[in-house]
């Protein structure tokens, strides 16, 4: 800027004084038309250095109606002044919390909703972390947690998902249109907990009478673990009659519709959906309904047994999540629906040949 302002000043050296004259007259008439619209103006350090600088060659009588006053000056050098000798503020009282602690507590008011702040500071301390009850409530407020009372009654639909997994089925129907330009329909029940689908049945023509029986069955091929499953998620379709609810009000499972217009609400089943039409259903031409009862029987047994999962750490629904598979030498595929997926098997390595040995060679 120093540069540039000594390179202007050389031009001027050549200029005329009534041209001089002319652009002082027009830069004093702009300066009047910008401050009848901006109030107050935003300077940098380097403006008020140029500003400073240039204010000493001018007449006393010619500083008072400029831009930045002899007041403005002194202004700003106590600013100057000030900004030198000042000093680190010392805060006082005691130290703040470590972030770590923080985040703990902020988790801790999040995963227990019903724990009060003498609960959590109960945990904590038995983790390692002394904290008052005080600094508690103020970490969880500042966080946007109110109260344990409040908390438990603020349960939400996910929490609600995530606590009652194990015990949750859900319910959804699926369309699939053939070559025929044929509309079939697909219903199935999917367990919450461990991602098992179980396809109940296909037709072009769905009633409430149609999913009954299918309802039926599957209680019946559930057995024992029918009894573990406390709520069903379904939709507010009709054909979700009386006998359908009665079918599973009397094992005990109570229905829960979903709001209206909210596909979230039942995440599970929706998001299988999709995942087939994607893996099986948009990837072949179906012709009938036992064609599409087919495919879908194989898909969902590939979809329980030979598919990973991303919320059962990788693993397929019916994998023991106890046993650790020990490396295989050879790796086999298996072809589902044809080649359209695959399956990948271990093989584990054949043992040693050992030659039996002859009694005389043994001798």
């Amino acid at each position: 800027m120093i540069f540039c302002r000594l390179l202007s000043c050389l031009l001027l050296v050549g200029r005329s004084t009534a041209a001089k004259n002319a652009e002082i007259l027009a830069l004093r008439h702009e300066v009047a038309v910008l401050r009848r619209q901006v109030q107050r103006p935003r300077l940098s350090w380097a403006d008020r250095a140029v500003l400073t600088a240039l204010a000493k060659h001018l007449p006393p009588v010619l500083r008072r109606h400029r831009l930045v006053t002899p007041s403005t000056l002194l202004i700003w050098h106590r600013r100057l002044v000030r900004w030198k000798w000042r000093q680190t503020a010392i805060r006082s009282g005691r130290p703040p919390l470590p972030q770590e602690t923080v985040a703990l507590i902020q988790r801790l008011g999040t995963e227990n909703p019903t724990w009060g702040y003498v609960r959590n500071q109960g945990e904590l301390r038995r983790l390692g972390n002394r904290v008052a009850a005080a600094t508690i409530r103020r970490v969880l407020l500042r966080s946007g947690l109110p109260p344990a009372p409040q908390r438990a009654s603020q349960q939400t639909w996910r929490t609600f998902l995530h606590t009652q997994a194990h015990t949750l089925l859900a319910c959804d129907f699926m369309h699939v249109d053939t070559v025929f330009l044929k509309r079939l329909y697909v219903f199935f029940v999917m367990e919450i907990a461990t991602r098992r689908v179980h396809v109940l049945s296909v037709t072009a023509h769905p009633t409430g009478a149609w999913i009954t029986q299918p309802a039926r069955n599957l209680l019946m091929d559930l057995d024992d673990r029918a009894g573990r499953f406390r709520f069903l998620i379904r939709d507010r379709d009709s054909k979700f009659t009386a006998t359908f609810n009665a079918v599973f009000a009397g094992n005990g499972t109570t229905l829960i519709p979903t709001p209206p217009q909210n596909p979230r609400s039942n995440a599970f089943a929706e998001r299988w959906i999709r995942t087939a039409r994607t893996e099986c259903t948009d990837r072949l031409l179906i012709t009938g309904e036992r064609h599409l009862r087919t495919v879908l029987d194989q898909y969902a047994e590939h979809y329980n047994a030979g598919r990973a999962h991303r919320g059962l750490d990788l693993r397929a629904p019916d994998d023991d999540p106890n046993v650790i598979p020990l490396p295989a030498t050879t790796v086999r595929r298996r072809q589902v629906l044809g080649g359209l997926l695959n399956e990948y098997h271990p093989t584990p390595p054949r043992p040693p040949y050992r030659s039996q040995e002859t009694p005389s060679s043994a001798a």
